[in-house]
């Protein structure tokens, strides 16, 4: 047989190699800057506050940063070097890999330039407008579209297993983005879920859960699969368990979203699907892990003198801590413990920071020599890399363990007498050191990104850029061959179109069976006569609620754990939540659970806390927010909002949008009244005075907080 010459693209792998490693830099960049927010609150939330700036706004920032253009980027790196190889052919376009790279680097910029201003959904890990989700839609697609023509022109017969995992993970994330993404646009810029409550918060974490699965960890899992054969020179361990490990991760992945919400008003049946799939979930995600490392065997002594390899050592031991912690965080005694506190936190970044950091770093530094036909400027940086890296992520991860275990385990002290033990406040400024500790471990493993930055750029400058890089195979497969006797996966292997058919079936399974019941079927979901849609002045303050970012720090779901009621009130239920587009019960307490603050403190109380929360609240870590007080609320959008809203289903009367701002406009002279009269310093006020004040941003936002949980009496 004649062998075929061509060229493989490496134009397309350096572009996307430079968009990782920056972005990687400003996304841990902007992931310092949020921690140390949190360990010096007086200095950078008082003295330093600045509009666009706060915690709230700027850890959406961080997080879509580091996962989709650090992270995203790393992916299509590594997918555009290893599949050509692997198929042995030239990416089927370079006009659709060009676009996927610019398409790409533009969805990041219009996350930069909008999440700070507050242009946000409020759905962790899917905060981005509903038109820039259209361009994530579309800009998947055409990476998609690219790879599976790749794959269909390709001159092997076989399907390596790193090619697995990129139809899986095309595939599933295309359907959970989309599936997360139903929106009603409102503007340009404002929309609001199509689901509501507790359908929303199941959509959304089965989309968060599985954005880890089938974007941090399944792609990941196909780059480890090539990689660290790679590095070492050394085939994969076990072809079999490779099958296993596949097969079994995409099905039960897929079901373990809801362990984010035990103890919540989700259906229980619901949260025992999550429990017993996360369980089950340590078998195939420690038989890949284990099969990454037997990789090695043979190999170890190359270990302690090949840089890349510690890299990827690192990544994978991370990647086994981690989908460990998963499944045990997922029985109810664990998550009793650390759910909303800084031990999922934890958790995230040895993911984030071990198992893909550390795995992007090892591909950059084994790339780059490739890349630009040279060595590796400085091997002794690179070393010096790996332990700035390693200790950052030490330095990260304990702090917030420790930090952790002392949330959880102060929340639910008792005295003798039955009262708490301690105040919320208490459990706050005792995290202040592990705060300081995170915000040191970041900064060192930003440093050695930067130092990565600078030993590539050199790698780059002494060598010479091979854009097209020659090789030659067999001629293009016209057609499968047909063998006898094979095993059943190797005959799969084979047939692209049946493995991204039956990835999509195999995936779709728990999808189907765990959402339909839930985000279709609305009578699962019981009413409560009481609940009223939010008055046209509480839905503008929930909409700056959720601009600023506050659920990043405050949850509204009382769970029925005895030191949750005993702290917050009677325990959330499925039918408070109906008219809540999108759900706010947030993943993390800094702050106090808000879900039955209506009516505990006075409307001058909320004025004061929100000027000076650290005079209201001595030892808050929470931001100051003057500019509510001075910015004038918008209502220009008002009774559109109204007629979206009836849209989604909330039972405003037919044409109430005409009526919506005259009763904005009503409620806001009560509070703005109310604030004049309770203020102890100014007694004397004119009618002027307290309609300037009724217009602000501030009094909407207390609305809102006033109206939560007033709706619901305390049985008897």
């Amino acid at each position: 047989m004649e062998l075929e010459k061509f060229k493989y693209d490496n134009g397309i792998v350096k572009k996307f190699a430079y968009a990782t490693i920056i972005w990687g830099i400003v996304g841990m960049l902007v992931g310092v800057i949020v921690a140390l927010q949190l360990a010096f609150p007086m200095f950078f939330n008082d003295y330093l506050g600045v509009k666009y700036l706060t915690f709230g706004r700027l850890r959406p920032l961080h997080t879509n940063a580091v996962i989709f253009a650090f992270v995203g980027n790393g992916i299509f790196m590594g997918v555009y070097y290893s599949m050509q190889r692997l198929l042995k052919t030239r990416m089927w376009s370079d006009k659709l890999s060009n676009l996927n790279f610019w398409g790409w680097q533009f969805i990041i910029l219009c996350a930069a330039l909008t999440l700070p201003f507050g242009i946000t959904t409020g759905k962790e890990y899917a905060e981005l407008e509903w038109w820039i989700d259209i361009l994530i839609a579309v800009m998947w697609v055409v990476f998609g579209l690219n790879m599976f023509m790749t794959i269909l022109n390709r001159r092997v017969q076989h399907l390596y297993v790193a090619i697995w995992f990129y139809i899986a993970t095309f595939v599933t994330v295309a359907m959970l983005h989309i599936f997360n993404s139903f929106e009603l646009p409102v503007s340009f810029f404002k929309s609001y879920s199509w689901y509501a409550g507790v359908q929303d918060a199941l959509v959304q974490w089965w989309y968060g859960h599985n954005a880890v699965a089938f974007f941090l960890t399944t792609p990941y899992l196909g780059l480890m699969y090539y990689f660290i054969p790679k590095a070492s020179n050394r085939p994969v361990y076990s072809y079999r368990l490779s099958i296993v490990h596949f097969w079994a991760l995409i099905f039960i992945y897929i079901w373990a979203g809801p362990h984010h919400l035990l103890y919540t008003a989700l259906p229980d049946w619901a949260q025992s699907l999550g429990v017993v799939f996360s369980i089950m979930l340590i078998l195939p995600s420690w038989g890949g892990m284990l099969n990454g490392l037997l990789t090695l065997r043979g190999a170890w002594d190359r270990v302690r003198d090949d840089v890349v390899l510690k890299f990827m050592v690192v990544a994978v031991t991370c990647y086994g801590m981690s989908t460990f912690e998963g499944p045990m965080l997922s029985l109810k005694f664990f998550n009793s413990i650390a759910h909303f506190t800084d031990w999922v936190v934890a958790h995230v970044h040895i993911g984030g920071l071990g198992w893909n950091g550390m795995l992007t770093f090892g591909m950059l530094y084994w790339l780059f020599p490739k890349l630009f036909n040279t060595k590796l400027y400085s091997k002794k940086l690179a070393n010096y890399h790996f332990w700035i890296a390693t200790l950052g992520i030490l330095f990260y991860a304990i702090p917030m363990y420790w930090a952790g275990f002392t949330q959880g385990l102060m929340w639910q002290e008792f005295k003798a007498d039955g009262n708490l033990e301690y105040e919320f406040i208490d459990t706050v400024t005792k995290l202040q050191p592990m705060y300081v500790l995170r915000s040191i471990g970041g900064t060192m493993f930003m440093l050695g990104a930067i130092l990565m930055f600078y030993n590539l750029f050199k790698t780059a400058k002494a060598g010479s850029f091979l854009a097209e890089e020659e090789a030659e195979g067999a001629p293009l497969l016209k057609a499968p061959a047909k063998i006898k006797g094979e095993y059943w996966h190797n005959a799969l292997e084979r047939k692209p179109v049946k493995m991204l058919v039956l990835s999509l079936v195999v995936v779709a399974i728990g999808g189907i069976i765990e959402i339909i019941p839930t985000a279709v079927v609305e009578s699962n979901i019981p009413t409560i006569e009481s609940v009223k849609p939010y008055t046209p002045l509480e839905l503008e303050g929930r909409d700056i609620y959720i601009r600023e970012g506050c659920y990043n720090c405050h949850s509204q779901m009382v769970r029925p754990l005895r030191f949750d009621t005993k702290r917050y009130g009677e325990y959330s239920k499925a039918g408070e939540f109906v008219y809540d587009h999108p759900f706010q019960w947030g993943s993390k307490r800094t702050g106090p659970d808000l879900a039955r603050e209506g009516g505990k403190k006075s409307n001058f109380w909320h004025f004061s806390h929100m000027i000076l929360p650290k005079e209201t609240s001595p030892g808050s870590f929470m931001p100051a927010y003057p500019w509510l007080r001075d910015d004038k609320l918008d209502i220009s959008l008002t009774e559109k909002k109204i007629s979206a809203m009836r849209t989604l289903g909330v039972s405003y009367d037919e044409g109430y949008e005409t009526q919506a701002v005259a009763d904005l406009q009503a409620q806001a002279m009560v509070i703005a009244k109310d604030i004049y009269v309770s203020n102890p310093d100014q007694k004397d006020f004119t009618e002027a005075e307290v309609k300037d004040l009724s217009e602000t941003e501030l009094v909407a936002l207390i609305a809102y907080l006033q109206r939560l949980g007033t709706d619901i009496t305390k049985e008897k």
